[in-house]
């Protein structure tokens, strides 16, 4: 991974590339961002850059051997830390991210702007919860207790730091604070403000957001074969997740509006039994289609006050805007708000795997509710 493999956030990339040319590194990095931002390319990328034996002054070479071995994430100086669970191959004494190295940099190579989901797709641990147990913290130690093999640092990247075990947390504070020499932390999260205090304390943050529409537009034409009008259109919906955007174009000819716009019927309409079964049908489907249904709401939620407040800076296709006007004559300001925190709360019980089904009927059965409250 090189800073060019990322559209725009150059303010970040200078602020790195500037610390690394200087030698003012700091011995341990937070890269945060809310989920769908690219802080894990761009950790990937900033180590690149550091071990690159003919670093320029905008990116890594690329062709050095060391530029080599890190785009294929076989680097010996860069070790790796991820949640993992248990699997059918894997007994749970032995998941730790040793053992899942291989399905890593598959997913590295594939998906690096993808999250734990499709990760853990990869390994085969969709069911079960993930995390970093406390062996990790044991296997951290020992791995940097050497000196770097080839490369200018030895670097340790931890994927989603807010997945430690309490003990693996702990485990880790002293050699976070005080490493061995030409050692580096990057950690990568999602939920910084999951993190201990002492973790937080011992980092240097730096904050990377998700790509404005703009920047998607040029990842999806450049790196995914998108056409200009159709990268403008998806870059709206997809929310500056590379992610959202693949899966809207995988599955193009989806139903997503329309089970939407039923959805939504049913629950103005107080239709209990049918909110079952849509229940029932959210459950059975994948979790990342269970997202995209829940971002899309929160898509067309936004697009109703804008049309509401704004309806020139409205841009969707005709058939989508007359459903808008539409729906936006039952969600007025007050309601829209307060649906978008309901679907945020059901996104982020979602994340924690909780019951598909339970959630999205207690979502429909507060629409509802919602939707006949007074304005």
């Amino acid at each position: 991974m090189k800073f060019s493999d990322i559209a725009g956030h150059s303010s970040i990339k200078k602020q790195l590339i500037q610390a690394a040319r200087n030698e003012q590194v700091a011995h341990a990095q937070l890269f945060f961002g809310p989920e769908s931002a690219p802080n894990l390319p761009m950790a990937l990328a900033f180590a690149t850059y550091l071990n690159c034996e003919a670093p320029g002054e905008e990116d890594a070479c690329g062709q050095c051997a060391a530029c080599v071995k890190n785009i294929k994430f076989i680097h010996p100086d860069l070790h790796f830390v991820f949640p993992v669970s248990s699997t059918k191959k894997v007994k749970a004494k032995d998941a730790i991210s040793q053992s899942f190295l291989t399905e890593w940099r598959k997913f590295l190579i594939e998906q690096p702007f993808s999250d734990l989901s499709v990760w853990s797709s990869y390994y085969g641990g969709e069911d079960k919860q993930a995390n970093i147990s406390k062996e990790e913290s044991r296997q951290i130690i020992r791995n940097l207790s050497l000196k770097a093999f080839e490369g200018k640092y030895k670097i340790m990247l931890i994927w989603l730091p807010e997945y430690l075990h309490r003990f693996a947390a702990n485990g880790i504070l002293k050699i976070l604070e005080e490493p061995p020499e030409k050692t580096l932390f990057l950690l990568v999260s999602n939920d910084s403000e999951q993190l201990l205090s002492t973790i937080l304390s011992r980092t240097q943050m730096v904050h990377v957001p998700r790509f404005n529409e703009d920047e998607m537009v040029e990842m999806l034409t450049r790196n995914y074969g998108f056409s200009s009008e159709e990268a403008g259109e998806i870059s709206r919906v997809s929310e500056g997740s590379i992610l959202q955007a693949l899966r809207l174009r995988e599955n193009a000819d989806d139903n997503t509006q329309k089970v939407f716009a039923d959805w939504m019927r049913s629950c103005f309409k107080m239709e209990f039994d049918q909110l079952v079964r849509q229940a029932d049908e959210f459950h059975r489907s994948n979790k990342l289609a269970q997202r995209t249904l829940l971002r899309f709401t929160l898509h067309m939620l936004r697009e109703c006050l804008l049309f509401q407040t704004a309806p020139g800076l409205l841009h969707v296709s005709a058939e989508t805007e007359k459903f808008i006007e539409n729906f936006s004559k039952v969600m007025v300001a007050d309601r829209l708000s307060r649906i978008s925190g309901k679907v945020d709360e059901a996104l982020y019980h979602l994340e924690r795997n909780g019951s598909a089904k339970m959630i999205f009927l207690d979502l429909s059965l507060s629409i509802a509710q919602t939707m006949k409250q007074p304005a």
